[in-house]
């Protein structure tokens, strides 16, 4: 077994260009406003749960039967793309999405983006699935120089049969396959099983491990014991 070590960092900045944020998600870094931060081991009620960092190649991702299914199934939702931000009718839909939780509820969309996702620290764009007028699910993706890194999603619980946490990563992928992006961050799962398990289904995907601090395909990580 690969030990595997506890890392549990963050730091606060309001501003970071573009390839500063390519090399922090290559070292498994994520950030919430102006709130960077990485961590290793999530402790739970049943035990520790070890986190992994996840990424893929836009240029080499091809959707699987699941994914494909997906988007049949919302061939008549329309896009619209833009600068992120806090609309009345945004939260609407985030207030609504966070009934789907029975723990852990989320207070609101400022814990994920800031006050004012828009003035950064980064670039960040705001993916509006609608059917006609009507917002059904909404999701931000971060933009640096020649990576992205997929913040967060919320969607229309009424809505949930059409799997739209799935299709916004795959709206997401195809923005930054259609861009030249070289690196796709959908943010992180679980080694073991776990609620981010459809993250892992993207296909080729690749997880950081901590211990060697480099990217592996997701069939190479193995099972970590604990070091302190």
């Amino acid at each position: 077994m690969i030990p595997y070590p506890w890392i549990n960092e963050a730091f606060n900045i309001d501003q970071v260009t573009p390839g500063q944020m390519d090399a922090l998600w290559a070292r498994g870094w994520r950030h919430f406003g102006s709130e960077f931060f990485r961590y290793s081991v999530s402790m739970t009620e049943s035990g520790p749960e070890w986190i992994v960092p996840l990424r893929l190649d836009p240029a080499t991702f091809l959707p699987g039967k699941t994914q494909r299914r997906v988007l049949r199934d919302n061939t008549d939702v329309q896009w619209e793309i833009r600068k992120a931000s806090l609309s009345p009718e945004v939260c609407d839909l985030f207030e609504r999405h966070k009934q789907r939780f029975t723990s852990n509820v989320p207070e609101s969309l400022t814990m994920f983006l800031g006050e004012d996702p828009a003035a950064g620290p980064c670039e960040c764009l705001e993916f509006r699935c609608l059917i006609g007028e009507q917002l059904i699910a909404v999701s931000f993706l971060d933009v640096g120089a020649t990576s992205v890194s997929s913040v967060y999603a919320a969607f229309d619980p009424q809505m949930s049969e059409r799997s739209l946490g799935t299709l916004t990563l795959l709206k997401e992928i195809q923005w930054a396959t259609e861009h030249d992006i070289k690196n796709f961050y959908p943010g992180y799962a679980t080694l073991g099983a776990g609620i981010y398990d459809y993250k892992k289904r993207l296909r080729p995907l690749q997880g950081y491990d901590w211990a060697e601090d480099k990217w592996k395909s997701w069939s190479e990580l193995e099972q970590p014991t604990m070091t302190t």
